[in-house]
């Protein structure tokens, strides 16, 4: 059974298989912390589970709007183009919370704020908190976490 752990102080992510640590991952959470409000621009704690997983099959840098593949694969010259998009490349991994009234249900729902773990362009950097709410990682390792870990398994956020 795998595991996901996300430390927001640490920036990082550890994937578990039956309690052992087999890897880990530096990441990118939210610039404005952590919080479970609708809106908040805030990664949300506690404990979660992939509800779906989208993107299997695509190329690295294969760009993701509304969980769909907009045909464009990220590159500076469509940065340029559009420089203040939020940028979802490659794989997407959808959360969604286990804890009524914490991070499932009402104004802190995780599955409808959309809060993913997903890859994001090379020039972003990891182990520094800039994203959206999200949690970010380099597109080769968001397909060999997304390539191990089943639709189901379980993802605990914490400080």
């Amino acid at each position: 059974m795998y595991e996901i752990r996300i430390s927001l102080s640490e920036q990082k992510l550890d994937l578990f298989f039956l309690s052992e640590q087999i890897v880990s991952y530096a990441v990118s959470t939210a610039l404005k912390g952590a919080g479970e409000k609708k809106n908040s621009e805030q990664t949300p704690r506690g404990r979660h589970y992939i509800r779906a997983k989208i993107g299997a099959g695509l190329p690295l840098n294969a760009v993701l709007k509304a969980r769909r593949f907009t045909g464009e694969i990220y590159s500076p010259v469509l940065q340029t183009a559009f420089p203040h998009r939020d940028w979802i490349l490659t794989r997407i991994l959808w959360l969604s919370g286990l804890e009524k009234g914490k991070n499932r249900l009402g104004d802190c729902d995780t599955m409808q704020r959309y809060i993913y773990i997903h890859g994001t362009p090379e020039a972003e950097p990891m182990g520094v908190a800039l994203s959206h709410g999200c949690i970010r990682m380099r597109n080769e390792n968001i397909v060999e976490l997304f390539d191990k870990v089943p639709v189901g398994a379980i993802v605990n956020i914490a400080k």
